[in-house]
């Protein structure tokens, strides 16, 4: 479970049906795992677009009477969690707009590194922002562009930005979806009875029974109008690069996440680690959700029995009322609890997949030891995180990254665990096979595909101001 990353964003689009945003509705249901502060849906009808979005999950957000307001063939929806811009109204997506070319909607997820500079290169000639989001950049390019066509002026968009992008854009007429030349980011297209669905993952296609086609891929560009499909690849094609930390944690693992499983993809690097780990227990632990996964991998390949360590509360919302008399690690308590009966007396494996801080696995292994485990083997399915994402993921500072500054050893005695251990990069890119030079472990190695001009910039700089070029 990580507790100091955050996701980054999800999107979804239906064509050709008369419930378009009843079924984006749930779509974004099915996404919201990949972002809970805003969300939003586009409807299209007659080539006359609506609107609604507003803060918080997407239950609190839409309601029947707001989804009777967005009738439609043609819908687009997005949720959020910032990466560039703040948590605000006005950066919830998708963002619509009136201009020149028309009704013009963009649902936007990744980070754009050069957002701030074609940004004040594009006030610079009159254009006037409503949001600090780096996405609304890319509308005011298409609005700005001198191409005739609209998917012309999303090219002509996309080629002036530098970063990540998997983009949906909609107009009266037709709709493109993109994916940036590296690939950064998920982008699944698929198939609703005579209309199309794409979407962030192929998780929202289960939901509302759409049936998948395939990875939109990196680079492609894909046009659909008047019922029929097109698609090219605009752009010079790149070294891909896509987001380990997709396949490690960000995607729910029902979903296919670049054309891997990736359930099945979480178990081997549980395998991996137990290969490479070699510690004996009588119970391996996941802390849940996101190491369950793994643990039955770890599970499967050292023969240790698996149980279920922890209880975890779903009820939790986004914000609560702490006692005033403090209760010790309330925040994790809230979210978690070790249950005594299966970890008493006993040397527990447990299976995470990351540390990032190390505050709270230090809370975990405290409650454990509180609840009675022998012995504590810490073992985590990724290497030491140890340098922030520039990508779309919000993530610490490298400072304050615990594997930035420390050692495995120094870690260890940090959070109080009897052994740690760490999946190698080499265990890692084993699992991932042929293709896994086509993956982004920048956070990892430090070794970012998408590099700037000037080293008097730090990385953490970048990412928090992208206003630098790029390659």
């Amino acid at each position: 479970m990580i507790d100091e990353i955050q996701h980054d964003c999800g999107i979804i689009a239906v064509l050709g049906h008369p419930e378009a945003a009843n079924l984006v509705y749930l779509g974004l249901y099915a996404l919201q795992h990949r972002g809970q502060e805003s969300c939003g849906i586009v409807s299209r009808r007659d080539q006359r677009m609506r609107v609604a979005k507003g803060m918080g999950l997407v239950a609190d957000v839409f309601d029947q009477a707001k989804l009777d307001q967005l009738v439609g063939d043609s819908a687009l929806g997005h949720v959020r969690y910032s990466t560039t811009g703040s948590s605000r109204l006005e950066n919830a997506q998708p963002i619509l707009v009136d201009c020149a070319k028309g009704s013009v909607a963009v649902a936007h997820n990744g980070n754009l590194v050069n957002s701030l500079e074609v940004r004040a290169e594009l006030e610079s000639r009159g254009s006037i922002f409503q949001s600090t989001s780096d996405s609304e950049t890319i509308v005011h390019l298409i609005a700005k562009s001198r191409m005739a066509s609209f998917e012309d002026a999303v090219v002509d968009a996309l080629s002036k930005v530098r970063g990540s992008y998997s983009l949906i854009a909609m107009n009266q007429d037709m709709l493109v979806a993109a994916r940036d030349p590296r690939g950064f980011r998920p982008l699944v297209l698929g198939t609703l009875g005579d209309g199309y669905v794409i979407a962030s993952e192929t998780c929202a296609f289960d939901l509302i029974g759409a049936k998948y086609s395939r990875e939109v891929e990196p680079g492609e560009l894909i046009v659909i109008g008047g019922g029929e499909l097109r698609n090219y690849f605009p752009f010079p094609p790149r070294r891909k690069a896509r987001c380990v930390f997709e396949l490690i944690y960000f995607a729910r693992p029902d979903s296919l996440v670049f054309s891997k499983p990736t359930h099945i993809v979480r178990k081997q690097f549980g395998a991996k680690l137990a290969d490479e780990a070699g510690v004996s227990g009588d119970i391996v632990i996941p802390v849940p959700d996101s190491g369950i996964c793994a643990a039955i991998g770890f599970s499967e390949r050292s023969g240790i029995f698996r149980e279920k360590g922890f209880t975890r509360n779903h009820y939790v919302g986004r914000t609560f009322i702490e006692p005033k008399q403090s209760i010790r690690y309330f925040g994790v308590k809230l979210k978690l609890n070790p249950i005594r009966d299966a970890v008493a007396g006993k040397r527990v494996i447990v299976i995470d997949d990351s540390i990032v801080r190390g505050t709270t696995s230090k809370k975990i292994i405290d409650m454990l030891r509180e609840a009675g485990a022998k012995t504590i083997h810490y073992a985590v399915t990724s290497p030491p995180y140890k340098h922030p994402c520039m990508y779309g993921i919000d993530t610490p500072t490298e400072e304050e990254l615990i594997a930035n500054q420390h050692s495995v050893e120094e870690i260890r005695k940090f959070i109080g665990a009897d052994t740690l251990s760490y999946l190698s990069m080499k265990g890692l890119l084993s699992v991932l096979g042929e293709d896994a030079k086509g993956y982004c472990t920048a956070c990892f190695s430090g070794k970012y595909p998408v590099v700037h001009k000037s080293s008097k910039v730090s990385q953490f700089d970048l990412f928090r101001f992208p206003s630098i070029n790029i390659r």
